[in-house]
């Protein structure tokens, strides 16, 4: 099940107890004091881990707690220590504090850790209590308890290029075309759920792409499926913007992207500003490059049509992108 937000209860662990405990040892008469001190509560940590794309695992099961620590034993030995609880999560996980809301940490980095909650310490034992005016102590510590903390969890996909456009726009065939990603494809609208992730390997460098469900005109309002998964392209270098060219001619070509543009510019103005890219999907049969010429100049973006399912102007896109990310300008 993907999900991208889910609300979570952590604790760490207590410490354990210190203990009261005196030698008892044959022919060493009046033993003195050995308890030992209880072991350190476990930790909460966060882990961003690269395997993963979804928060989903969390969405039953929603109170996580480390392990407590033991207490002491005699001959001055200390309680184990309790086991760190590490929770997995996908790089680019925001953790807020589920309260007030505001950012703890954002994991953007593969195999980060996180420590966001300490286990409790372990008491001391009655062995450091012992002293020249106090040779047989007789108390000891408890341990300390843990910490507990309401948490948010916010995923923000990690990706160099954010595939936009509307529903039917060409959007999943093109990542199933250049990457092994298996979006799910089919000839009526919001057939994509859910973002998508694929990397896709040009000139020997690879990139992740990230296709989100198609938006609508109202989608900031929250019509289809709302702008809601708009926050996963956010990090991403640039935007690659597809129109159907089966939408009609060149002002219902330049309509669809105003629609796009004014619903990312409501969700985000810093997301509408990324630098884009605008191709125009599924053949060529615009007429010529007077069209395109209208097209380009009323969007303010040169335009390439390219077909996914002949391969038609492909290389040539995705040259463009490649350049683009390593900051080379050319047009389409």
């Amino acid at each position: 099940m993907f999900k991208d937000e889910v609300e979570i209860y952590v604790r760490s662990g207590d410490g354990g107890n210190g203990v009261v405990s005196f030698r008892r040892e044959k022919f060493v008469p009046k033993g003195g004091p050995d308890g030992g001190d209880g072991g350190c509560g476990g930790d909460v940590v966060f882990f961003a881990d690269p395997q993963l794309n979804s928060l989903g695992r969390y969405h039953n099961n929603q109170k996580f707690k480390a392990c407590n620590g033991e207490s002491g034993h005699g001959a001055q030995k200390t309680g184990r220590s309790g086991e760190d609880l590490v929770l997995d999560v996908p790089p680019g996980t925001m953790i807020r504090d589920g309260e007030r809301g505001h950012l703890l940490k954002d994991l953007q980095c593969e195999n980060e850790r996180f420590v966001i909650l300490r286990g409790g310490l372990g008491g001391r034992g009655n062995t450091r209590f012992a002293s020249s005016t106090n040779r047989t102590p007789r108390q000891a510590e408890q341990g300390r308890p843990g910490m507990s903390r309401s948490i948010r969890l916010e995923l923000k996909m990690i990706a160099n290029v954010g595939i936009v456009g509307l529903p039917n726009a060409g959007k999943s065939t093109l990542l199933a075309r250049v990457s092994k990603a298996n979006p799910r494809i089919a000839d009526y609208p919001f057939t994509t759920l859910r973002p998508q992730l694929g990397i896709v390997e040009i000139d020997l460098d690879r990139y992740v792409f990230a296709d989100i469900p198609g938006l609508i005109e109202g989608a900031h309002e929250g019509q289809g499926l709302g702008d809601r998964f708009l926050r996963h392209i956010e990090r991403t270098q640039i935007l690659l913007h597809l129109i159907d060219c089966q939408v009609g001619g060149a002002d219902q070509i330049i309509a669809s992207f105003q629609t796009i543009q004014g619903e990312v510019q409501a969700y985000s103005p810093t997301l509408a500003e990324k630098p884009q890219i605008v191709a125009i999907s599924k053949g060529d049969t615009l007429a010529g490059e007077l069209e395109l010429r209208r097209i380009s100049e009323a969007i303010g973006h040169p335009v390439l049509v390219f077909s996914s399912h002949s391969g038609q102007n492909l290389n040539r896109l995705l040259g463009q992108i490649a350049r683009r990310l390593r900051g080379i300008d050319g047009d389409v």
